[in-house]
């Protein structure tokens, strides 16, 4: 990382650090929900110093290895517990940079090879060599100056650690070593539950130069299993009890609290009948997780990052508690695809939806709660509107990929009986 590279990451590290004053960003409920608030470690934190268990109640919702160790830092140092933050947000920011570097290096090695297979006159299309250095800058700083991950940090959410061990999970991906891959993701599916289906982009790319596909990927999900369960028994011994599994992974499931946040659960869940809710919750989980998992890795098994990518996305968009905060994050792995920008077609409508939504929301908070002249429909209706956009930006980009891959063999203009075609995706 160049000079210039530096400066603007120290800048960002900055403006995460002044946000930080503002206290109020960490109350705002697109910011901060029943999973990552900020408040409810600190009552986690006091509980366990005080000897009580802090997963009796229905406050904290973090893991005991996470939380003890929160503890320590609130011991030790304390007064630069926010600065921790700062330092945390700007290392997955470094990872991000990190993992677009090999990612670039990579699609160049490989393209090097199907070069024979593309059409004369795609070049636009093709990874470049200044790729290198600009796809890697524009994650970077997709990242560091989001306004969301801005926000998320500033708010000392721990969707901050959320994002970093994503990150590590795709930079140990991208660098093809497995065990701290798996260790990773295990850690932060038993946080978060969600980050279960990205083992699906892990098997794509440690079984790409295996002899027997079916074995090596028994074996990966053996691993995985067993990294779960081993993190599963070390958290049990630190509290020596397994209230915690039910406080965690039982809290995301079962969707216990109905806080309102920029998803889609809160308000279903609000309205649905007791008696419709078993059902309700298994079909909006499944619609979170495993539905979309199998034919998108059929789909992108030859682009598992994309893969990656866009699970990511969906988990951001349908997991029970989400913040801007897992938003910031897959917003930042989108120049990884800059050359399939060409073929995005709704750019200008998604931003326009991510502006409106994301700026009407706190207005209609407020109209609804504090002044009452709203009601619980204003809010909502911005919250789909603002998963509405982000189902477009994930739908483009899958379509434009599609669009891409077709060009690159078949050249950019298409002739049936010596006229010009028109390619239409259905």
């Amino acid at each position: 990382m160049d000079k210039s590279l530096l400066l603007l990451v120290a800048l960002g590290g900055v403006t995460r650090y002044y946000l930080q004053n503002f206290h109020w960003i960490g109350e705002r409920v697109e910011v901060s929900t029943p999973i990552n608030s900020f408040k409810r470690v600190q009552e986690g934190v006091y509980l366990y110093e005080n000897g009580i268990d802090p997963y009796l109640g229905d406050v904290v919702h973090e893991l005991p290895v996470i939380l003890v160790l929160l503890v320590r830092i609130f011991n030790s140092i304390s007064n630069f517990v926010p600065l921790l933050y700062v330092l945390i947000d700007l290392m997955t920011a470094i990872l991000l940079y990190k993992m677009a570097q090999q990612f670039v290096r990579s699609k160049l090695t490989e393209q090097k090879f199907e070069s024979s297979e593309y059409a004369v006159g795609t070049e636009e299309l093709q990874v470049q060599a200044t790729d290198m250095n600009v796809v890697p800058r524009c994650v970077i700083l997709a990242y560091l100056f989001n306004p969301l991950s801005l926000l998320s940090c500033a708010g000392l959410t721990s969707t901050v650690f959320s994002n970093f061990l994503i990150a590590l999970t795709l930079y140990f991906l991208v660098k093809r070593h497995l065990l701290p891959c798996i260790v990773c993701l295990a850690l932060e599916t038993m946080r978060n539950l969600y980050p279960v289906v990205l083992i699906a982009p892990v098997i794509l790319v440690f079984t790409q130069r295996s002899k027997n596909t079916f074995t090596s990927s028994i074996s990966i999900l053996a691993l995985f299993a067993s990294a779960c369960f081993a993190i599963t028994g070390f958290n049990y011994a630190l509290i020596n009890s397994w209230s915690f599994l039910d406080a965690t992974l039982g809290f995301i499931f079962f969707y216990r609290d109905l806080q309102p946040n920029i998803g889609l659960f809160w308000y279903f869940f609000t309205e649905m009948f007791e008696h419709f809710r078993t059902m309700f919750l298994i079909t909006f989980q499944m619609n979170a997780t495993v539905l979309y998992l199998v034919p998108l890795s059929l789909k992108l098994r030859k682009e598992p990052l994309l893969l990656a990518t866009v699970l990511i996305a969906l988990m951001s968009i349908f997991r029970s508690y989400p913040s801007v905060g897992d938003v910031s994050f897959y917003l930042a792995l989108l120049p990884l695809w800059r050359r399939c920008w060409k073929f995005m077609a709704h750019n200008f409508v998604v931003f326009c939806f991510f502006v409106v939504t994301l700026s009407m929301m706190p207005a209609l908070w407020q109209l609804w709660i504090y002044s009452g002249s709203a009601n619980a429909n204003f809010y909502f209706g911005t919250t789909l509107a603002f998963s509405t956009g982000q189902i477009f930006l994930v739908t483009d980009l899958l379509f434009a990929h599609v669009k891409r891959d077709f060009c690159l063999r078949n050249g950019l203009k298409v002739y049936v009986d010596g006229k010009e075609a028109k390619i239409i995706l259905e």
